[in-house]
């Protein structure tokens, strides 16, 4: 980067807009409700079937399938590939290389490289590598227990939930 081209870079940071998103108490209680249910159901499905079903990436998932509903990134095939993609990543990086610091971004970034390639981009699986790798001890059952399980019961209940309002139609696309 040439000299007189570093304050212009700066400058770029600055953020002088401000939020497009808006507080609407309908949104809000659509959020909670649909987050905690999904939630809930998790974890009950987890201590009565003995089946760990929950991962922390879920509840950022809830966060965009019921308080961004509508963007692309909340889609059915966004939270259930996403999670798979990056999750599939995560162990086939961590049983190839183990859990190095460079295993770990190698993991992020071709989680991220392939659900954009596949259109199946879900922020929250950007976080599915660092719990596989981290976690040691996966094994490709976590692939379906609890990862596709659980994005399936997540796409269910925003499926109920956001269809309960006249306002919303979810989902905007499947494929």
């Amino acid at each position: 980067m040439a000299q007189h081209n570093i304050p212009s870079y700066l400058i770029k940071m600055r953020g002088r807009g401000k939020s497009p998103l808006k507080v609407n108490a309908k949104d809000v209680i659509t959020g909670f409700m649909g987050g905690a249910i999904t939630i809930f159901i998790l974890g009950l499905l987890t201590r009565f079937t003995y089946t760990p079903l929950l991962i922390a990436s879920f509840g950022a998932s809830c966060v965009l399938a019921f308080g961004l509903w509508n963007s692309p990134l909340s889609q059915p095939r966004n939270i259930i590939g996403g999670h798979f993609i990056s999750t599939l990543i995560g162990l086939v990086v961590y049983h190839i290389i183990g859990n190095e610091p460079w295993s770990l971004a190698l993991g992020v970034g071709l989680a991220i490289g392939l659900m954009m390639l596949t259109k199946t981009t879900h922020p929250p699986a950007g976080a599915d590598p660092i719990i596989v790798i981290l976690g040691g001890s996966y094994t490709w059952e976590y692939l379906f227990t609890p990862v596709l399980t659980g994005s399936i019961v997540i796409v269910l209940v925003a499926l109920l939930i956001n269809n309960l309002r006249s306002d919303r139609k979810y989902p905007v696309f499947w494929i």
